[in-house]
This record gives C-alpha cells, sequence and structure tokens, in this order.
C-alpha cells in the first residue's frame, strides 16, 4: 500500500463520532486526507470523539443521521469526496432486541441512503460498507467464515448486517460499478481499544466496573470471539480504500474479512481474566439471567486479506488488553489523549515498513 494514495484525498465518514470512527478519522487525518464527518451526536459521554478532541482534525462536522436522505445528500455533495468510508451504525446486538426497527432503519436504510447518495456523487471513486462478522449465517461452528458465505442473522443486529451486505452488492452491481466507482465491503471481529464506552461490551463494561469499584457480571464466559485491537481492521480499511483509488481498483471490489489470527479467537472468560490480570483487585461473576440469544463460536478467516491486500494482524489480544488499559490509564491520569491516540496509531504503523509510512512523520 502507498500511504500517499489517500494524502490530500477528499473522504466521506459516516459514524465518524463512534468509536472506530473517531479513530478512523484520526487515522486519515494522520495520513494527510481531508476527513467531511457525518454522524449522530456521541452516542456516549464520555466519548473518544470528545476525548481525543477529534473534531480538531476534521475539515467539516455534520450532526446528522443517515436516515435523512436529504441532509445526507447535501452533505455529500458538499464535502465532493472521492472515498466514501461508512461506519454509521445502531452496532449493539442487544439493543436490537430492544429496538429492533430502530436497528434495521439505520443499518439497512441508511445504508442504503449512503449508497444511493455517493452515486449522484460524480467525484466519488470509491466506497467502502463497514459492517460486521456478525453479518453471516452463524452455525455454530468452529471453523471460520469466508467472505464467500451466506449472509443471514438470528437477531435483528446480525440480519440488519447481512441485508447490508446484499445491498451493498446490489448498488455495486446495479448502479455505482457500472459508471468507475469501485464498491467493498469490510468484516471485522471484536474491537477493543482505548475510549470505548459503548453499553454491553465486555471491555467497556469491565472498566466502568473497575472505575465504580464493583464487580464485573458477564453473560456467558464459554462464548468465542475473534478479539482485535481497533487499530487492526481499520488499517484493513485503509489499505482497501487505497486499492479501490488505484488504477485496478475493480480487482478489490468485494467483501473482505478483517480479523485476528487464529490464535486470538478467545473465550469471553479468557479476555475478563486478561483484563483481571492487567487491573489488579478487579473481580467478575456469572449471571446467566441476562442471557439473550448470542452466537457463542464466531471467527473470520482473512486469508484472502493477507494475501490479496498485504495486510496481516500485528498486535495480538493480549497487546491489545494492555494497549487498551495503558489508554484508560492515561485518560484517568488526565493526559492529553488526543496526542495518546496518536501515539499508539504512529507505534501500530510502526510495524509497516512497506505500508502506512506517513503517519509516523505526519503532522
Amino acid at each position: 500500500m502507498q500511504a500517499v494514495a489517500l494524502s490530500g484525498a477528499r473522504v466521506f465518514l459516516t459514524g465518524h463520532t463512534g468509536f472506530k470512527g473517531g479513530w478512523l478519522a484520526l487515522m486519515l487525518a494522520e495520513l494527510g486526507a481531508e476527513v467531511h464527518g457525518y454522524a449522530l451526536a456521541p452516542p456516549t459521554s464520555p466519548s473518544f470523539f470528545e476525548v481525543a478532541a477529534v473534531s480538531r482534525r476534521l475539515s467539516s462536522h455534520v450532526i446528522a443521521d443517515v436516515r435523512d436522505v436529504d441532509r445526507l445528500r447535501a452533505a455529500m455533495r458538499e464535502a465532493k469526496p472521492s472515498l466514501v468510508l461508512h461506519l454509521a451504525a445502531q452496532p449493539l446486538v442487544r439493543r436490537s432486541y430492544r429496538e429492533p426497527l430502530e436497528t434495521v432503519a439505520t443499518n439497512v436504510l441508511g445504508t442504503a441512503h449512503v449508497l444511493q447518495a455517493a452515486s449522484e456523487v460524480a467525484e466519488v471513486r470509491a466506497v467502502v460498507n463497514v459492517t460486521s462478522d456478525k453479518c453471516y449465517e452463524n452455525r455454530e461452528r468452529a471453523e471460520p467464515y469466508c467472505e464467500h458465505e451466506a449472509m443471514g442473522g438470528f437477531d435483528p443486529y446480525s440480519a440488519s448486517k447481512g441485508c447490508a451486505e446484499l445491498l451493498t452488492a446490489a448498488w455495486r452491481r446495479s448502479f455505482l460499478g457500472g459508471r468507475g466507482v469501485h464498491v467493498a465491503s469490510a468484516r471485522a471481529g471484536n474491537v477493543i481499544g482505548g475510549g470505548d464506552w459503548a453499553e454491553d461490551r465486555l471491555v467497556p463494561d469491565f472498566l466502568r466496573a473497575i472505575d465504580a469499584g464493583q464487580e464485573l457480571v458477564l453473560r456467558s464466559p464459554a462464548s468465542t470471539r475473534p478479539w482485535q485491537h481497533v487499530l487492526e481492521p481499520l488499517t484493513g480499511y485503509l489499505v482497501l480504500s487505497e486499492r479501490l483509488l488505484s488504477g485496478q481498483g475493480e480487482r478489490f471490489a468485494e467483501g473482505w474479512n478483517f480479523g485476528p489470527d487464529s490464535a486470538d479467537v478467545r473465550s469471553v472468560q479468557w479476555m475478563t481474566e486478561q483484563l483481571c490480570a492487567g487491573m489488579p483487585g478487579s473481580r467478575w461473576r456469572v449471571d446467566p439471567a441476562l442471557q439473550l440469544h448470542e452466537a457463542v463460536l464466531l471467527s473470520l478467516d482473512s486469508a484472502k486479506a493477507m494475501a490479496k491486500l498485504g495486510w496481516r494482524p500485528r498486535w495480538d489480544a493480549a497487546e491489545a488488553v494492555s494497549r487498551t488499559l495503558d489508554w484508560h490509564r492515561a485518560w484517568r491520569a488526565g493526559a492529553d489523549m488526543r496526542a495518546f491516540s496518536i501515539g499508539q496509531i504512529r507505534e501500530h504503523a510502526s510495524v509497516f515498513p512497506d505500508s502506512m509510512c506517513s503517519l509516523g512523520s505526519a503532522r
């Protein structure tokens, strides 16, 4: 990957106020991209977006809903992006049980709105729709899921992500691909990292319990997940984006998995024990009464991204935990979290000798 491909690029980023979107906005800015954000207000308080002062690195910052198609069209027309990165979503499985219609409206219709808006802006050359590893029809098997496997979903969230994948393929074939716009989708595992305060996620729940002097309550300690630091899939999205913007972008206009190595498909209990080891004095217990249906076994096969994009994970799950706890400690100590976050981005990029090289010397 040539980092220069994103230097100076105009990027329309939905979901930039969220956990992954905020980190991605900083990475894009470090690469020299002109970032135009479109999202709802930060979903939590505190939030990564506010704590890391992400807005200072944006060229524009629109607070609006992807379900508002007219506002979305106007914002994208004004931004005139060459690249659209779609991360805006209702991202929580358990919330989707409480709010199924809102989840579908955001994740399915909102995705269609983004794709349609992109098809109406002449400057757009590439689109990456970020979905989820939960887009696959989960058969509770030990083998990892490959990109060619069927979409599905038991719960409303997972089903909505499977639908978003189908819409991405439909707009690529029906509208965007025919005029040379290269459209891809990206599916990642369970990301962790500093600045995630979402509800019903293991690491944020653990850190809230620690900060409150309480014990962590687990729902399903035996469930396995493909744990990875947030910078791992985000780097994959950037590598993919640059390939789509290259002269051979049509070769990469398809679905891609960005998951951890198989050794990092770990149980919830393993992850909890790692967190507790990093925070002495922490405690946890199990309350199975809290359980709604969620996949027990889930992992991704990322061989295609490794072979065709040259991407691979660099921080294993233990390192991801360590970096996450370092970020949280720095935040509690009152550090400059924008500088601290950029430092972690550059440290992660430093292990890519042939790519992302401009991160280490960016402003």
